[in-house]
């Protein structure tokens, strides 16, 4: 496998991280919809669930950053 089809391949990862964050907040923002303004607690876990999902891709971004920079400089 070449270089550049390993770093297509890294994109398509990166490109399912970034589909599967945008999906869940759009998810999460449709649901917090139907939430009662005087359930908090409703709101904070739906606000935690993005939260999760954005801090876990952050962290799989790290990831193929590393992949990357393994793939190219070594």
């Amino acid at each position: 496998m070449t270089l550049g089809q390993k770093l297509v391949l890294v994109f398509f990862a990166f490109v399912a991280i970034l589909t599967t964050v945008v999906w869940m907040a759009f998810r999460e923002r449709r649901r917090a919809k139907d939430i009662p303004a005087d359930d908090i607690a409703a709101q904070q876990a739906a606000d935690g669930r993005v939260l999760v999902t954005i801090f876990g891709a952050i962290f799989g971004g790290m990831l193929l950053t590393l992949l990357v920079a393994w793939l190219v400089f070594l």
